[in-house]
């Protein structure tokens, strides 16, 4: 319990639906934030006599959740949206390569703002960035989105990134894109020593992330992964997109990519991947015994024509799995509360499972529990219960959108994109009537047209 000195909010009069491992629902319910943790949650009106309320919110029309948590993104993408729009992942790589590999800090910083803004109004409590194009020169590009998420306000994990194998060693990426293996062991390295923190109520974390199977080589995934487990934090990487990438695997590995992650030391409870579109029985049941995490990101895999993931069948056999945005080049929207939605009517697209393939309430746990299972942070956050962080969304669904549907938990999944009137980080409240309180959201706009210009110029110039 936190002590009676704490500051307490006391939130009133809402649904509640708090993902924990019973999925309780309150129809109308209380939940009481002391400092930066959940003091109490339950049934109609807050415990009597609390002290130190410095605020009382009436909840009446909303539904109370974890905040949504984001589990694979891209956020420099920001500024090189709406372009290859009718290209497959491979193809898609090689028009927006040589652009990405032109970025600097500037643009890098900018386009996180614009990346951690877009969710962070959308109900995002925790965002994380695999951040992977270093190019020569470009300047503190890490150090740089933390800053933006640290004003943000938002809970953050950067995957720190890293390609290795350029088109001279039969990779995609521009040559003068990549790392060598040991800068970008060495600089990975240092990111982490630098900037994770372990502490229960973290605000950054860092993980060890290269890239993919065809733009990095099997000892920086070796090493990679050796890096991760000394150092004590997680690993992140691309899996199983596309059916190019799993013949790529076979003709340079004579393996399918789970099995080439399995023979490099990347299935484990501390590892999770992005997609997992193209995966058979055998490598499902290798992720569920190795208890490999799943970023499943369902907008983006339309976009790019990648497929339809296996996502009932992974929850069958119980791997973790959360949702992700992707790079807003391959989803211009950058929201992740969409997802919600699109996680469902994708997955019910399915020939096997159709209808039955996911639920209201199942989404909402890919989007919430599932991403803090994802990210190794699920004893504290992904679902309200006392004890955990104070990282929670106000819905707002009392309006012409919502209004008429009786179950909130099926308007919020099912309905338009709800209206976020409070989000809470950490107990401090970031949005306010879907407008952030941290940052400006018309500077951002302005600045991630202006970085994105500058950036189409120098592309240009080759």
């Amino acid at each position: 319990m936190a002590p009676s000195a704490a500051q307490r909010i006391v939130i009133e009069n809402c649904a509640i639906a708090t993902v924990d491992a019973n999925d309780t629902e309150y129809a109308s319910g209380h939940l009481v934030i002391a400092d930066n943790r959940i003091e109490s949650i339950g049934a109609g009106k807050a415990p009597e006599g609390l002290e130190n309320v410095v605020r009382r919110i009436d909840a009446t029309g909303h539904l109370v959740t974890p905040g949504l948590i984001n589990t694979h993104h891209h956020f420099y993408q920001w500024i090189t949206r709406g372009l290859a729009t009718d290209h497959n992942l491979f193809n898609w790589l090689v028009a927006l390569y040589p652009t990405w590999a032109r970025i600097d800090e500037q643009m890098g910083y900018t386009a996180a703002q614009g990346s951690l803004a877009m969710m962070a109004r959308g109900g995002v409590t925790t965002a994380m960035d695999h951040h992977y194009v270093y190019p020569r020169g470009s300047g503190d590009l890490s150090g740089a989105i933390i800053k933006a998420a640290s004003e943000m306000g938002v809970r953050f994990t950067l995957a720190r990134g890293s390609m290795d194998r350029s088109e001279k060693d039969g990779g995609l990426p521009p040559d003068f894109a990549v790392e060598t293996l040991e800068g970008a062991l060495a600089a990975t390295e240092e990111t982490v020593k630098k900037h994770h923190d372990a502490s229960f109520d973290a605000m950054t974390q860092v993980a060890v992330a290269p890239c993919s199977p065809f733009s990095v080589s099997t000892e920086l995934l070796k090493q990679g992964a050796e890096l991760a487990r000394r150092l004590g934090v997680r690993l992140h990487t691309h899996g199983s997109e596309t059916v190019e990438e799993e013949q790529f695997c076979k003709e340079l590995f004579g393996m399918g990519p789970t099995e080439y992650f399995e023979s490099t030391g990347w299935l484990g409870e501390d590892v999770w991947m992005a997609h997992c579109v193209h995966m058979n029985d055998s490598d499902i049941e290798a992720f569920a015994r190795t208890r490999t995490g799943v970023a499943h990101c369902p907008s983006s895999n339309a976009r790019l024509a990648a497929g339809i993931a296996r996502v009932p069948d992974m929850l069958k056999a119980g791997v973790p799995v959360g949702l992700g945005v992707d790079g807003t080049a391959s989803n211009e929207s950058g929201e992740l509360h969409t997802e919600l939605r699109n996680a469902l009517l994708i997955n019910r697209l399915n020939t096997v499972h159709r209808e039955a393939a996911l639920n209201a309430r199942q989404a909402l746990r890919l989007g919430t529990y599932g991403g803090a299972q994802v990210l190794g942070r699920a004893s504290q956050i992904g679902s309200l219960e006392a004890g955990k962080l104070a990282d929670l969304v106000l819905w707002k669904l009392d309006t012409l959108a919502h209004a008429s549907i009786a179950d909130p938990v099926t308007a919020l999944v099912f309905g338009a994109a709800a209206p976020v009137t409070a989000s809470f980080v950490n107990g401090r409240q970031i949005v306010e009537n879907s407008r952030l309180l941290t940052v400006d959201e018309d500077a951002i706009a302005r600045s991630t047209r202006d970085e994105a210009q500058r950036l189409a110029r120098i592309a240009a110039q080759g």
